[in-house]
């Protein structure tokens, strides 16, 4: 086995808008667009507010699966920007699809994503070269999804 580590660099909770259903369901994947409308991040290396800005372009596969597309920004109580990219999976059950069309939402689901951070701020270009792991939940139902990040080593 290749040694690793896993450092945990902060805990963020997100408030998205109502989704925005694009594709139509029946039709094959689904895509749901969930907009960023407010949110806060704190932990042991950073800490923060989530912009209002950027979302998440879910896609929901026939399967269950959802597959994650985020593009999100995060401003630090000391002023720095700073820009997350994440791809990732959210299981919504073998029977989600299905249940999605029927507009029934599971209560909480389990979100994984490999997200990456860049900024050009001085105090934080470390987080320019780390690899990510999101550990996350999602409750659909409220319009909120919170995470853990970890530092990949």
């Amino acid at each position: 086995m290749i040694p690793y580590e896993m450092e945990h660099l902060f805990t963020y909770s997100a408030a998205v808008r109502e989704p925005v259903v694009v594709s139509p369901p029946g039709e094959g994947d689904i895509r749901i667009n969930f907009y960023v409308a407010e949110g806060k991040a704190w932990g042991p290396k950073l800490k923060g507010r989530l912009l209002p800005v950027g979302a998440d372009w879910m896609t929901l596969r026939t399967d269950g699966m959802a597959v994650l597309d985020v593009r999100a920004a995060i401003e630090t109580d000391d002023g720095a920007h700073i820009d997350v990219v994440y791809n990732g999976l959210l299981d919504m059950g073998h029977d989600g699809y299905a249940r999605f069309q029927k507009s029934e939402i599971p209560e909480l689901v389990r979100i994984h994503a490999a997200p990456r951070l860049r900024t050009a701020h001085p105090d934080y270009v470390w987080l320019n070269r780390l690899q990510c792991v999101n550990i996350g939940e999602g409750r659909l139902r409220q319009n909120q999804v919170t995470y853990d990040v970890y530092a990949l080593r």
